[in-house]
C-alpha cells in the first residue's frame, strides 16, 4: 500500500486547494490588469476600448491560468470550462440572465417607479459591458470553479450551495450602500441561482452567462445602481423611485423583494431539473 506523507496530505486537502487557487487567480487578474494597462496606455485607442481590451485580456488569462494550475495540480481534465455545449449554455445564461432582470425592473414600471429620462448612444453600454463580463467570469470562476467545485466534493451540493450562498452574500457586504439586507438578497438570488446553473451544466460557462446578462442589463441597458455601486453610462438614463423594497434603495434592484423571488424560483427550477447530478455529502455515499 503506497504511503502518503503530510506534505502531500497537506497539498491535497481541499483548504490548500481552494487557497492556492484563489491566491493564483487573484494576482494573475491583478497583474494582468496592470501590465494590459501599461500597454495600452502607449497607444492611440481612446478609454473605453483600452479598458475593454484591458477586461478581455484579463479574463482570458485568469481562465487560463485557471485551466493550467487545476489541470496539473488535480491532474483532470478541466471539464468546467469545456468548449463542449459553450454555445448552448452561454446562450440560455444569457437568456435567464435578461429574462430575470427584466422581470424585476417591471415590477419597478408596474410601480410607477421607473421614468426613462434619455436615450443614449450604443457607444455607452462598453464600459458597463466590460464590467460585466469581467467580473462574472471572475467572480464565477472564484465562487463556483474554486470554492463550490471543491467543497462539494466532500460535503455535496447542497451544503456547498449554501455555503458558497453565505460567502458570495458576505463579499458584497463590502459594496457601498450595502446593507445586511442587501447582501441577504445577493446570497439568496445570486449565491443560489449561479450555484444551480453550475450543478446542472457542470461547467461555468452557464452561470458566467447568467451573472454577465443580469448585470449588463441592470446597468447597461436599464442604467441602474448595481450592488450599491456608482451608476455607469448606459444606453438608458433613467430615474427609479419608489419603496426600497421594490427598488432595492441605493443599493440597487438586486436588493428587492422580486428579485429574490424570480431568482429564487428559477434557482428551484434549475435544481428540479439537475436531480441526477446532486452530489451526495461523503457520508451518504
Amino acid at each position: 500500500m503506497k504511503t502518503i506523507t503530510t506534505k502531500q496530505q497537506i497539498l491535497n486537502a481541499s483548504i490548500t486547494r481552494i487557497l492556492l487557487g484563489l491566491l493564483l487567480c487573484f494576482i494573475t487578474f491583478i497583474i494582468a490588469q496592470q501590465l494590459t494597462g501599461k500597454i495600452l496606455e502607449i497607444t492611440v485607442a481612446d478609454k473605453n476600448l483600452r479598458n475593454l481590451i484591458k477586461g478581455l485580456i484579463s479574463s482570458a488569462a485568469v481562465i487560463e491560468v485557471y485551466i493550467y494550475f487545476f489541470r496539473k495540480y488535480e491532474n483532470r481534465a478541466v471539464t468546467e470550462f469545456s468548449s463542449k455545449g459553450i454555445s448552448k449554455y452561454t446562450l440560455i445564461g444569457m437568456v435567464i440572465g435578461v429574462l430575470l432582470q427584466c422581470l424585476t425592473i417591471l415590477v419597478i414600471i408596474v410601480n410607477g417607479g421607473f421614468e426613462i429620462v434619455a436615450i443614449n448612444p450604443v457607444s455607452n453600454i462598453i464600459i458597463p459591458f466590460t464590467v460585466a463580463f469581467s467580473v462574472a467570469i471572475f467572480e464565477e470562476i472564484l465562487i463556483r470553479g474554486i470554492i463550490f467545485r471543491i467543497v462539494e466534493e466532500k460535503l455535496g451540493s447542497y451544503i456547498s450551495l449554501i455555503i458558497t450562498a453565505i460567502i458570495f452574500g458576505a463579499l458584497h457586504l463590502a459594496n457601498p450602500n450595502s446593507t445586511l439586507l442587501s447582501g441577504l438578497c445577493v446570497g439568496i438570488e445570486a449565491g443560489f441561482l449561479m450555484g444551480a446553473a453550475y450543478i446542472y451544466a457542470r461547467n461555468l460557462w452557464f452561470p458566467i452567462a447568467i451573472h454577465f446578462a443580469w448585470n449588463f442589463m441592470q446597468s447597461g441597458i436599464f442604467g441602474a445602481i448595481t450592488s450599491g455601486n456608482e451608476k455607469t453610462s448606459s444606453l438608458l438614463t433613467t430615474k427609479i423611485t419608489g419603496s426600497p423594497l421594490f427598488t432595492g434603495g441605493e443599493f440597487g434592484p438586486e436588493g428587492t423583494i422580486q428579485a429574490i423571488l424570480f431568482c429564487s424560483l428559477a434557482s428551484i427550477l434549475i435544481l428540479i431539473l439537475s436531480e441526477n447530478k446532486v452530489v451526495s455529502p461523503y457520508w451518504k455515499r
